[in-house]
């Protein structure tokens, strides 16, 4: 039992890779784009939109269908259609074709968190949910720390085009042992005393908007860094092609310790005999106001400092991620995990467009300085949304424990 959840939880690690690995590609090929498309940094950012658009217009929908089909027909659904529409991408000719191709990536994206999550609630005991959660969620840094070094060298080597090529390969691969190797439990290894919930009935629960509202500020962070790392270091630290690849993965290499380091940290305080929602809340405020120190990377006048910073706040994202997803299969009933999930990534990727589109407007007018500014508040805002996800229930809850 215990290798089989790890196992599962390896594999739900590596579609998370594949599907940050996917999504990198268009922000590691953005210089080369935006000259052969002549794009302003606005165009570009109507290219992170028609993916973020197709990412949060089916956040809420994929969530349901998730909890309809199962954790593992969903996500077989789901990496089949985001892996073909990423080699779709690669015999593109125009941004408009681009544009529609990375919109049906995001349609498809959108179901993997929402599986995730389903899957390590069926498989994992509360003490050891965030844990799983961080485990799998640092897929994410570990597809954008082997994104830059392979996307890098095949657009050197080849072009732009091979690299999405490459997407599509990948998760048809991955399809293989995720069939053979996940299945439901015979029955849920660990229940509430909650009865199931009419669908979206979480909609009335204050704990609920607090999860959501949290995601919309503190993702656009995470956007942002995702999506205008390589543009911001080629065109404020004059970074080439090659220095990208070589350095643009040490961000999301600290990323990738900061999940581990949010789970466990609420892994202790749940140890200490303390309560599961209030533990993920506080690693959650405390990772917030380290998040909120990259106001102080528009003074950063060597990449090597800047990306030293930018590495700091992403460690604090990740760390809070690792609890913020986690948050739903502690509070909510086993059948509407993934739906919840789903509408709190509705809510973050709003913020990721509004995001990626001020961006845009920004640095053409001004610069990066106002941006990182701005990317000050949100975690702030995050933060106190911890009075909403605090809210006690109306009747208590018990979560049988079984290792």
């Amino acid at each position: 039992m215990i290798e089989r959840r790890w196992g599962i939880a390896f594999l739900l690690f590596l579609a998370t890779l594949l599907n940050y690995f996917d999504r990198q590609i268009l922000a590691l090929v953005s210089p080369v784009l935006r000259v052969q498309f002549s794009l302003s940094a606005t165009q570009y950012s109507h290219l992170l939109s028609a993916f973020l658009f197709g990412y949060t217009s089916m956040q809420l929908f994929a969530g349901w269908i998730v909890d309809r089909l199962g954790a593992r027909r969903g996500l077989i659904l789901a990496m089949l259609w985001w892996s073909g529409a990423g080699a779709a991408a690669a015999l593109t000719h125009s941004p408009r074709q681009l544009a529609l191709c990375l919109f049906l990536m995001g349609v498809g994206e959108a179901a993997n968190w929402p599986a995730a999550v389903k899957a390590i609630r069926e498989w994992f005991s509360p003490a050891k949910r965030a844990m799983a959660v961080g485990f799998f969620n640092s897929g994410s840094s570990a597809g954008a720390i082997l994104a830059p070094f392979t996307v890098a060298a095949l657009t050197v080597h080849c072009s732009w085009r091979a690299a999405f090529i490459a997407c599509g390969v990948l998760g048809a691969l991955w399809i293989v042992p995720w069939r053979i190797a996940y299945i439901p439990p015979p029955m849920p290894s660990y229940t509430d005393d909650v009865l199931p919930a009419a669908q979206f009935a979480f909609l009335r629960d204050r704990r609920a908007w607090g999860i959501l509202l949290a995601r919309l500020f503190a993702d656009s962070i995470w956007y942002f860094y995702i999506f205008w790392l390589p543009d911001y270091l080629t065109h404020v630290h004059g970074l080439s092609m090659r220095e990208i690849g070589a350095t643009a993965w040490i961000p999301f290499a600290a990323a990738a310790v900061g999940n581990f380091t949010g789970g466990a940290a609420s892994s202790y305080l749940i140890r200490r005999h303390r309560n599961v929602v209030h533990s993920r809340l506080t690693v959650m405020v405390a990772s917030a106001l380290v998040m909120s120190l990259g106001a102080v990377i528009r003074f950063c006048d060597r990449p090597a400092l800047a990306i030293g910073v930018i590495s700091v706040v992403v460690f604090a994202y990740s760390a809070w991620a690792a609890n913020v997803l986690t948050l739903p299969g502690d509070i909510f009933p086993r059948d509407s995990v993934a739906t919840v999930v789903g509408a709190s990534g509705t809510l973050a990727g709003i913020g990721g467009m509004l995001t990626v589109q001020l961006t845009g407007r920004i640095v053409d007018r001004y610069s990066y300085g106002p941006v990182f500014l701005g990317l000050t508040a949100l975690p702030l805002c995050a933060a106190a949304c911890r009075l909403l996800c605090a809210h006690r229930q109306s009747r208590p809850r018990r979560c049988l424990s079984r290792s």
